[in-house]
């Protein structure tokens, strides 16, 4: 049986709720990424820090991980889109955790575009296999059941073809 992990990174609730949806489809663990000092989740410093943090590749500090990517097989990343990229949590991650012979699955949660961040993604994952990606614009207001069943959908065929 393929030992099962998401992990995410989730500031307003958006990529949370995805991330949940594709955990109980495919019957995985979750395991959030979660900074000790988080940007604020609302108002405009939201994006000049959050910003700053991405431009200048920042690896905020984050709590203890309380499960060990390496004890898994298939891997589902999750992030907003800052910047056109990936949270800074996941530098703090790939600097801290080496990726290698896992399968990936990538998505994201957008308000504009999803921008770079599979590409992105990609080049931190190069000893491991992108199955598939994903991304939703903001899912928790844009018809939630239909991006839930979208991200449902999206995960089920990716563990079928495995």
């Amino acid at each position: 049986m393929m030992k099962t992990l998401i992990v995410y990174y989730s500031l307003e609730g958006n990529t949370r709720f995805i991330a949940e949806a594709v955990a109980k489809c495919v019957n995985g663990d979750i395991l959030e990424l979660k900074p000790e000092k988080d940007v604020p989740s609302k108002g405009f410093l939201k994006f000049v820090l959050g910003g700053k943090q991405v431009i200048f590749k920042e690896c905020p500090k984050l709590k203890t991980l309380q499960k060990s990517i390496e004890d898994y097989d298939m891997i589902f990343l999750g992030s907003p889109v800052w910047a056109g990229t990936f949270t800074p949590a996941f530098n703090t991650l790939f600097s801290k955790k080496k990726i290698e012979n896992k399968k990936i699955a990538l998505f994201c949660c957008y308000g504009g575009q999803s921008g770079k961040i599979f590409g992105n993604f990609r080049n931190h994952l190069t000893k491991s296999t992108v199955v598939g990606e994903i991304g939703f614009k903001e899912p928790l207001k844009n018809d939630k059941e239909l991006n839930k069943s979208r991200a449902e959908k999206w995960a089920k065929n990716i563990m079928n073809k495995l």
